[in-house]
């Protein structure tokens, strides 16, 4: 016995609390968690073979069996970035070797198998970590479901494409790996999830920012269809003119990969293989770290696919924060002389009806115009078009906006961010409680009614239930929103003009060929 295996023995048998408390037999092998207050956490459990070596920029594979009883009371580290997905969050621990998920399922369980949430953490596809303690699943379990959180390949590692690995591909494509995994996982789910007490014919799939996005993606994934029943989008989704980003085509990704190998030195896949994981994350590593439109995994933009008919006709539950920026960019140098100039330095050249849709005179409201702005063209305008593309073929729909702003402390990374980008996170898992901050009666509140009606959503593909606000079923003509606050109300978007005036220049847009130009 080691140093180490008789310290855990020492410290099993003072804390017998902390006893392994429960197993679970997956199809790889039996894992055993912890409980704690009426939850059994499953922390570290592989859902795919480490992509590492000859596997690296492959699409997932199996699981290799092993024998006896898989500790499972550790995160596995997070995969491989640079930074954090959310200011004022510590570094995570990273690798190479990180498709695992996490599993929170209730200790008691009832006769009847449980609704499945699973989480798609955000992070610009660049960033994110299962571990961080506000995405844990034990409030969300209290309320009646199995909640799990999965990893996927991030960055280049997750999303390059190359002549190379198109080639090699069976099917003739390549980037997308971080897409693919959230499939695997979600495979996974389907085969092993009722090991845990969850039901696989009622999976909900959530997921915030990138996370989002990615939910709009796999609901026209053809690896993805038939995994879950249920999609939740929260600020994110993929619906815009991709005529605006022409790397995501495969030709014009590949390229932009022989570029990036270039930028490292790598003169083959081969040599790219054999490179350190933690050397791919520099050299040109932000221009090959998105989605693409490619004939396996994403086979068309989400908005085409939609529009066309070919999504999964599952409920949808979708929306955004009212100041989404303020958490994402610095508004302390906005100025009203040089609003138009600033924004086209950012976005590139846009019609003047964009800009006047924002009127401002001083620097103080060219601030909140670009606020506006921001959210509108980021968020905002894809989760409405998100809700009315899915309410016009057919099933359920419910829109939000969240409106509260959380007591993020003075001084702090996070002082001034309001109703921004992350803010709804805290409500959604009901994880107030991590926080010392002051909270009031009304973030109690609000929190209890969101994890509630994210919860109910996941169990009849509805958030109403009693004793909570109506919450109106969005219609493509009637497009109704939850409006998130204290007290909760339901009405149309407030930004419903701005939002107008996006959808007409996107109309327009749609015309041109895409992968061909840059957006006029």
């Amino acid at each position: 016995m080691t140093l180490r295996t008789a310290a855990i023995a020492l410290l099993l048998a003072a804390s017998p609390a902390l006893a392994f408390a429960a197993t679970a037999r997956t199809e790889a092998g039996r894992v055993q968690g912890v409980e704690d207050h009426g939850v059994i956490a499953y922390e570290g459990v592989p859902f795919a073979a480490p992509p590492l070596g000859t596997l690296r920029w492959r699409e997932p594979k199996p699981v290799q069996p092993w024998a006896g009883v898989r500790p499972a009371r550790a995160f596995a580290p997070a995969c491989m970035q640079l930074g954090v997905s959310m200011p004022g969050e510590p570094d995570p621990k990273t690798d190479e070797d990180c498709l695992y998920l996490n599993v929170w399922a209730p200790a008691k369980r009832t006769r009847g198998r449980v609704p499945v949430m699973v989480f798609i953490p955000g992070g610009g596809y660049t960033n994110g970590a299962t571990s961080l303690p506000l995405y844990w699943g034990d409030r969300l379990t209290k309320r009646g479901v199995v909640v799990v959180t999965i990893a996927y390949r991030l960055g280049v590692l997750g999303f390059l494409a190359h002549p190379d690995l198109t080639a090699e591909s069976p099917h003739h494509s390549s980037g997308n790996y971080g897409l693919m995994d959230q499939a695997a996982a979600l495979a996974w789910v389907k085969r092993n999830i009722a090991a845990f007490g969850g039901d696989p014919g009622r999976v909900t799939i959530f997921g915030q920012s990138a996370g989002a996005m990615s939910v709009s993606m796999l609901m026209t994934s053809p690896p993805a269809q038939g995994l879950f029943q249920g999609a939740i989008g929260e600020s994110g989704g993929l619906f815009e003119p991709l005529q605006l980003s022409p790397s995501y085509a495969l030709a014009t990704a590949e390229r932009d990969g022989e570029a990036y190998a270039k930028s490292v030195g790598a003169a083959s896949l081969a040599e790219l293989r054999a490179m350190p994981a933690d050397k791919l994350l520099h050299g040109g590593a932000g221009r090959v770290s998105h989605p693409v439109v490619e004939p396996y995994a994403l086979p068309r933009s989400p908005y085409d696919a939609f529009a066309a008919g070919l999504q999964a006709k599952v409920p949808v539950l979708v929306g955004w924060n009212a100041e989404e920026p303020r958490s994402l960019i610095d508004l302390s140098n906005i100025r009203a002389a040089t609003f138009t100039q600033d924004i086209g330095k950012a976005f590139g050249p846009l019609p003047s009806a964009l800009i006047e849709a924002y009127p401002h005179t001083d620097d103080e409201q060219a601030a909140q115009a670009r606020v506006d702005f921001e959210r509108d063209l980021r968020f905002a305008w894809d989760d409405w078009a998100w809700a009315r593309l899915q309410a016009r073929a057919g099933p359920p729909v419910y829109a939000y906006r969240f409106e509260h702003r959380p007591p993020f402390p003075a001084g702090s990374v996070r002082a001034n961010w309001g109703a921004s980008h992350f803010a709804e996170l805290w409500y959604v898992f009901d994880h107030l409680n991590q926080e010392t901050w002051a909270w009031t009666p009304a973030d109690h509140r609000l929190a209890d009614a969101m994890a509630g009606y994210w919860v109910n959503f996941a169990k009849r593909g509805d958030p109403n239930g009693p004793g909570r606000p109506v919450w109106p079923r969005f219609l493509a003509n009637d497009g109704q929103v939850q409006r998130l606050n204290d007290p909760i109300t339901a009405g149309p978007p407030p930004e419903l003009a701005t939002l107008k005036v996006f959808d007409g220049f996107y109309a327009q847009l749609r015309g041109a060929p895409f992968g061909t130009a840059e957006a006029p």
